[in-house]
């Protein structure tokens, strides 16, 4: 009976992508930006250094990142790894989220 059950859970996709939140949509102004990071060797990723562009174009490097913790979401089905960070920029430290969408190996910058 509990192999049953447990066939009727996958039938419906109950517990599929389950290490994931499901967050909905991004909130917050996102800027795309490079990331150096580094990835462990069970696949563990730490964002080391980000570059972004201003609004004149001037390239500018950022660090160190101080990364408080990090969580892997769904947002709009995307599969991603949120970092909740401390940087420094424009002379003052702000708290910022990291987003590494994983199946296009994509990150962006994102302000709350």
């Amino acid at each position: 009976m509990n192999d049953e059950k447990e066939g009727e859970k996958m039938a419906f996709g109950i517990g599929i992508n389950s290490q994931y939140a499901n967050a909905g949509a991004v909130r917050g102004k996102q800027r795309e930006i490079a990331c150096e990071c580094w990835f462990t060797s069970t696949g563990k990723v730490t964002p080391l250094m980000l570059k972004l562009q201003d609004e004149e174009g001037v390239c500018h490097v950022v660090k160190p990142i101080l990364v408080h913790s990090q969580e892997k979401k769904l947002y709009a089905g995307t599969p991603s790894i949120e970092f909740d960070c401390s940087i420094w920029l424009k002379d003052q430290q702000q708290r910022v989220y990291l987003i590494f969408y994983i199946n296009e190996n994509r990150w962006v910058l994102n302000m709350r």
